[in-house]
């Protein structure tokens, strides 16, 4: 149930036209939502955008929401994952230093 947007009486859902006070009341507009391949690379490319569009369009479009939330969650885990493997080699490679320097200190 709508009220008018000018005298406030309960009008249907989908009127155009106040009934009471013959009022032009808002037409909402279809809004897109395929969830587009673009959507997701966009995500991907520039993950900020990714999330700030995942949280303002996660009620109003949500098969969008979900692409471009992927795109940024998947380039977050690549990331995350090429961090952990430098950071392995990375310490792997100062231990094995300190080790050789250890066995030659002898």
């Amino acid at each position: 149930m709508a009220f008018c947007r000018k005298c406030g009486e309960a009008i249907d859902d989908e009127a155009v036209v106040c009934p009471y006070c013959k009022a032009p009341q808002m037409v909402r507009a279809e809004v897109s939502d395929d969830g587009g391949f673009l959507w997701g690379l966009l995500g991907f490319l520039v993950p900020v955008a990714g999330l700030v569009l995942f949280l303002a369009w996660k009620d109003s479009r949500p098969k969008t929401a979900r692409a471009v939330g992927m795109g940024a969650l998947v380039i977050g885990l690549i990331g995350a994952l090429w961090f952990e493997f430098v950071l392995g080699v990375t310490l792997s490679a100062i231990l094995h230093n300190i080790a050789f320097q250890l066995a030659h200190l002898q």
